[in-house]
This record gives structure tokens, C-alpha cells and sequence, in this order.
């Protein structure tokens, strides 16, 4: 750790260093590696095709990991440039790092985007694929994105007016973030005095709430949080690597991988074939809620050990990119509900299966926590996981919302206690309560009673069966009832005959 530590200082420790030396030892014109904080290297500009100075400055990002920064400038035509790349080895699993930007503050908050990572902002409907690596904040992140889309916008205005119309709305959206630069260059022309552009966190501008999310399948991209990771605005959730990911960072060799998945998947379908007839996928043609056009609805059945089966469907339209899934039951509707009590105590915990069915109410009493029947509808997942959904769903939904934001203090508070509650930083209970008895929580000590979990089953009310339609439903003897229904239908028919004869003859 010490040479470690050597050998990627802290950026405040080589500030200090830099301030302490003499001016002689910080220029260009030393050669001695030891007296300068930064290393310089004489490198060939690619723009002039002269030589360029490059300086690296070797560094560590406290509660993240060491970085390298690279800085290029030619003396000559002027020509600079800088990039970030990771020093550390890729991650086991990848990361998403989300910040909602509620405030002005939240611009100056740093990133580190590594050359494998995706930016995504979903209220400007931005996508930025994968590209040089940049230490730089999330102003600094909105101000390349205007400078990258202004590039080509006066051919666009000519060759495609509806793209040029579409990113100029992103573009005019990123200004009312950042500020106008165009008019603090004009003010500069018309008095003549160099002025330094304003910040934006020192606007007084309203801004209007956009969320950045990171996505690095590589897990070397970061966004740093405020105070600590208890941060409401702040959130990071790591995932497995797909194979495709794992063939774009080079970990997987294409042509090995395909051959093994190959020989895997002969071996599998021979065994599956003969012990298992719950594999076969079912494809059900419909269209897309969101575009309307034609798309596929999977659907797999799959048996749950010491549960029951349940079906899992899945819809992903290629038009618009629109995905949605779904878990529901594939067994009888149960006598009884059932009422499902863990005590989770540590983070072993949180990686247990949980089955929650659209009819399945959660509840954490600790932080006073709870979801309806129908919220998130149904959900096959972790206990982690259906946890870092919740989380989610709050902090972008009621962060946006006008509502919230009167007392976001209160509301601040509650998103803490549900990020120490999802990263089991103190015992909590979870409560399931699914009066269909179609939720599923693992035992970890199955065929054993696990001593942490409590299963209860319960009597249904009339209320409760009213609101699941069963008091209406009837299974048994409906023969009868039709043929009555029958004739009650054709009774009335005869009636009036019989009313015209009875009637009176007036005179």
C-alpha cells in the first residue's frame, strides 16, 4: 500500500508538492524526473507533425481507485488535448452510476468517464457512446456536448432539417443549463475587456432537474457523491458482464467463446431434453404499447424449487427499443394467502431469489416503507435487486416532480434510510404480503425451516376477494346456471302475449 501509494499520490498532495517547488523546477526545460510531480514526454503532434510536449500525471480518486491523466499541448500550432485512462484492472462486475442534478451545486460534482463507458441522459433522450476518456465535471460534460452537436449543424440545416431541428432542441436545452456562451462573447466584444465565462453553478437561472447515468461495462468510470455514499442524489448498481461485453473489453475471445458456447449448449439441450419438459419458449405475436408496431412476447414457463411454476414473459420491440417484463403464476389460485417475515441481518441476505407477483404488497416497518399490491408489478429477481429498483423508481419519480422538491429535506432523509437499508448497513425486516400466495422468497436452509424467515397463511376477506374478482368466479356446477340463465332469457319472450290478452277492451 505504500508503494502504491508512492507511485499514485493524491491530486491535493500534488498540488501541494508542485506549490512547494521553485518556478525553475516546474518548467518545461527540467529534466529531472524526481524534482517534477508531473512526467513530461516529448511526443509527435499529429495536427502539424511537430514535436509536442506530453505530461502524465499519475493519481488516485479517494473512495475509487488510481487513474492516469494525460495532457497534450504543441507549442507550435497550438494544438492541445487530454484523456483519462484507468490504472487499475477491469472490474468483476460493471456499474451504473446515476445523479439526479437537482441544484446548481450538483454541476460541479467530478467525473471520471473511461474510454468504455456510455453516458446517458434520459430527459434530452441523449445517448453518448463510448469514446476518450475524460476527468471532468458534469458542467464540463454539458459544454462538450454542446461544442460536439454545434459542430456539423449548419450542414445539417441543409442536408437533413429534422435532425438539425431535433439536435438543436438538445442543444438549446444544454444552454439554459450552462448559460449562452455566444452572449458573454458578444458583451467581451462590445467592451473589450477579457472576461472569464461564469460558471454555472453561479448562475441564478432556474434549473430545470435532468438525471446523468454512467453505464461502463468495464466498472472504471465514477461520479463523485456528496458527503458520503448515503448520498439521496446519488446512486451506483453493479451488474453482470453479457458475453458481448465481455468480447468488446477483450476478455473473451470471439471465436473461442462461440465454440464453447457451441459444445455447451449441444451437451445441455441433450440433458435438458430428457429431464426437463418446462423449456420449451413460447413466442406470441402482438404489437408495442409504445409504437405501435409489430413485435414478439416470449414466454417461458419455469419451476421454482419448493414453490410452484410460474411463467416469465418478456417483450423487447426493435423499433423503438420499448422492453418490458413480467412474472406472473403458472399454478391454481391458492386456498389461503400468505404473509412472508425475513429478518435480514447482512448482506448474504440481500442475495436471495424473491418472487413478488402483481398482487404482493412490501412493506419495511423500519423505515416505514410500503409498496401496494400492483407496484412494480411482478418481479423476478434478488432481494438486492427488487431493493436498488425501489430506490430508483422514488428518487427519479419524486425528484422530478414538483411536489416533492416543497419538502425535499423530509424526503432526502427517507432516501437515506432506504440506501442503508439496501445495502444492509443495519438489520431491517421485509414484509410480503400476497393474499394469492403467488410470492416466493428462497430458503436459504431448504428442506430446513430457516430460522430468520416466518411464513404465515391467512383466511382471505370478502373485501380482498371482491377486489381479485373471486367472489364472482365459479368453477363448479355452472352447467346449471347457464340452463337457467337460458331460460330466464326466454320466459320473457312469452309475456307479451299473455299482458295483451289481459288487457281491458275499452268500448
Amino acid at each position: 500500500m505504500s508503494s502504491n501509494a508512492e507511485l499514485f499520490p493524491t491530486i491535493g498532495s500534488v498540488a501541494d508538492q508542485t506549490q512547494k517547488l521553485p518556478v525553475e523546477a516546474q518548467a518545461v526545460e527540467v529534466t529531472l524526473d524526481e524534482e517534477k510531480p508531473v512526467q513530461e514526454i516529448e511526443s509527435l503532434c499529429m495536427r502539424c507533425e511537430k514535436q509536442g510536449v506530453t505530461r502524465l500525471l499519475l493519481t488516485s480518486i479517494p473512495y475509487f481507485r488510481e487513474i492516469i491523466v494525460m495532457s497534450f499541448r504543441c507549442e507550435h500550432c497550438g494544438f492541445s488535448n487530454n484523456e483519462v485512462q484507468s490504472a487499475g484492472a477491469i472490474r468483476p462486475e460493471a456499474a451504473v452510476y446515476t445523479v439526479r442534478v437537482l441544484s446548481r451545486e450538483d454541476l460541479d460534482r467530478q467525473i471520471v468517464k473511461s474510454n468504455t463507458c456510455t453516458v446517458i441522459i434520459p430527459q434530452f433522450e441523449l445517448t453518448i457512446p463510448p469514446g476518450r476518456g475524460q476527468l471532468t465535471t458534469i458542467e464540463g460534460l454539458i459544454r462538450d456536448i454542446i461544442i460536439d452537436l454545434s459542430a456539423d449543424q449548419p450542414l445539417r440545416r441543409i442536408q437533413n432539417p429534422e435532425t438539425y431541428a431535433k439536435i438543436e432542441g438538445i442543444i438549446a436545452k444544454c444552454k439554459d443549463i450552462v448559460g449562452d456562451d455566444e452572449e458573454d462573447h458578444a458583451d467581451e466584444n462590445t467592451t473589450g475587456a477579457l472576461q472569464t465565462p461564469k460558471r454555472a453553478s453561479e448562475m441564478d437561472a432556474p434549473l430545470i432537474p435532468f438525471t446523468v447515468r454512467l453505464d461502463d461495462p468495464a466498472g472504471n468510470s465514477f461520479i463523485e457523491f456528496v458527503g458520503s455514499m448515503a448520498d439521496p442524489k446519488w446512486n451506483m448498481r453493479t451488474y453482470h458482464r453479457t458475453r458481448e461485453q465481455n468480447i468488446e473489453l477483450g476478455l473473451v475471445a470471439s471465436d473461442d467463446s462461440a465454440e464453447a458456447k457451441t459444445d455447451e449448449k449441444e451437451g445441455e439441450d441433450e440433458d435438458e431434453h430428457l429431464t426437463n419438459q418446462n423449456e420449451e419458449i413460447y413466442t406470441f405475436h402482438g404489437t408495442c404499447s409504445s409504437c405501435g408496431h409489430p413485435c414478439d412476447t416470449l414466454i417461458k414457463k419455469v419451476n421454482i424449487p419448493y414453490f410452484k411454476d410460474v411463467l416469465i414473459m418478456s417483450t423487447n420491440c426493435d423499433k423503438c427499443g420499448y422492453r418490458d417484463n413480467e412474472v406472473k403464476s403458472g399454478a391454481a389460485i391458492s386456498e389461503q394467502g400468505k404473509r412472508i417475515t425475513l429478518k435480514v441481518e447482512d448482506r448474504e441476505d440481500l442475495s436471495r431469489d424473491i418472487l413478488k407477483s402483481e398482487s404482493c404488497g412490501l412493506s419495511i416497518p423500519e423505515i416505514d416503507l410500503v409498496l401496494q399490491a400492483g407496484t412494480l408489478g411482478g418481479r423476478f429477481t434478488t432481494l438486492e435487486g427488487i431493493l436498488d429498483q425501489v430506490y430508483e423508481e422514488l428518487s427519479e419519480k419524486l425528484f422530478a416532480s414538483g411536489d416533492s422538491r416543497g419538502d425535499s429535506a423530509a424526503f432526502e432523509t427517507f432516501l437515506k434510510k432506504l440506501k442503508a437499508v439496501k445495502n444492509a448497513e443495519h438489520p431491517f425486516t421485509l414484509v410480503l404480503d400476497d393474499p394469492l400466495a403467488n410470492s416466493y422468497l428462497q430458503n436459504l436452509y431448504a428442506p430446513d425451516p430457516d430460522p430468520n424467515m416466518t411464513i404465515e397463511l391467512y383466511d382471505r376477506s370478502w373485501q380482498q376477494n371482491e377486489d381479485l374478482g373471486l367472489n364472482d368466479m365459479k368453477v363448479e356446477g355452472y352447467e346449471e346456471d347457464a340452463k337457467q340463465d337460458a331460460a330466464g332469457v326466454d320466459a320473457p319472450k312469452e309475456e307479451p302475449a299473455s299482458t295483451k290478452q289481459d288487457e281491458p277492451k275499452t268500448s
